[in-house]
């Protein structure tokens, strides 16, 4: 029997009676990252990492019963083992280590295997099946450093002090990597976002490294953010925040920046290719470390990826189809 299914209400372990990130309510929820489209609220009980519990209680509600655990801590859930293991995405993200007499499958959540000083690198977890995403399952999709990459974004804010520079990229995990990797740049205070500031708050309770931040709500009306550096979540592009910034430069960063003609399409000026996701390269270096002989593929290119283990690798993999949304306004 297999030791996760998929359900209506998500991805199920009848061995253990609990769902890992599901997408309807259920009694127990194993969740692997806080982004909205793995942690949804209406669930009776939660489990997820110690680091992810301040976010998943910012969006989710202080009143939900949220057992945290420690990376690697060994937990029985009815006829199961489980255990949480970094992911490298964001803070507090997991792969979910599953046991059942001798037989491991591990699902990845969402992803990363290049540094990030924001949260806690990647753990290869062996294991015989292997659930895996595969958001930027293309081989155009290959990243340099976040350090080289926000070296750019820096070069660009620094390039034009006579503009406001607004960066546009998620609030949850690119915005405080952005603020943590250009730790080794600057010490020069960011203006951010109102939905920005209160998850670096937290990262920042948490210890993660930044350079200074203040609310754009904070400023005095009439502040002109000349020369500075500003950061945005993408619903706050075109919208009425925008007023009060004259002339800006603008840029988003997105693996989706890789692909010709995106920056466009989306209006604006500049386009930085940074993704809390891994590239071609660590998806296929992912599930050779693992040892998997059975790979599912979930979220994004999973056709792709799939036909591609199956005939480079000579492995069992198919697509897993469930609502997970891959990199997105989340």
């Amino acid at each position: 029997m297999a030791l996760i299914t998929v359900r209506p209400e998500g991805l199920y372990c009848e061995q253990g009676d609990f769902y890992i990130d599901p997408w309807r309510s259920v009694q127990t929820a194993l969740i692997t990252h806080a982004h909205s489209d793995h942690a949804r609220a209406g669930s009776a009980q939660y489990v997820a990492t110690t680091q992810s519990e301040g976010i998943l209680r910012r969006r989710l509600g202080q009143e939900i019963h949220l057992q945290g655990v420690a990376y690697g801590e060994p937990m029985k859930l009815g006829h199961a083992w489980v255990s949480f293991h970094p992911a490298g995405h964001v803070l507090g993200s997991a792969q979910i280590r599953v046991e059942h007499n001798d037989e491991v499958w591990v699902v990845s959540g969402d992803y990363k295997r290049c540094a990030d000083p924001s949260c806690t690198p990647f753990e290869v977890v062996p294991c015989d099946t292997f659930i895996t995403e595969a958001t930027f399952g293309l081989p155009i999709y290959r990243w340099d450093s976040g350090a080289e990459t926000v070296g750019r974004i820096y070069d660009w804010w620094q390039n034009d002090p006579e503009r406001p520079s607004i960066l546009f990229c998620y609030a949850f995990g690119k915005a405080q990597r952005v603020l943590s990797e250009l730790v080794q740049f600057t010490d020069q205070t960011v203006y951010v976002h109102g939905a920005i500031h209160v998850l670096t708050e937290i990262y920042r309770d948490q210890g993660v490294a930044m350079v200074p931040t203040v609310c754009t709500s904070e400023m005095p009306k009439g502040h002109s953010y000349r020369g500075d550096l500003v950061l945005a979540p993408p619903s706050g592009h075109r919208s009425s925040w925008m007023k009060r910034f004259k002339h800006p430069q603008t840029a988003f960063a997105s693996g989706w920046m890789a692909v010709r003609g995106a920056r466009r399409r989306r209006g604006y000026e500049r386009g930085f290719v940074l993704s809390d996701h891994a590239d071609w390269p660590g998806l296929i270096q992912t599930v050779r470390d693992s040892g998997a002989k059975t790979v599912y593929v979930t979220h994004g290119q999973s056709d792709v990826v799939s036909r591609y283990l199956q005939e480079s690798l000579h492995l069992e993999a198919m697509p897993l189809e469930t609502l997970f949304e891959g990199e997105g306004d989340i």
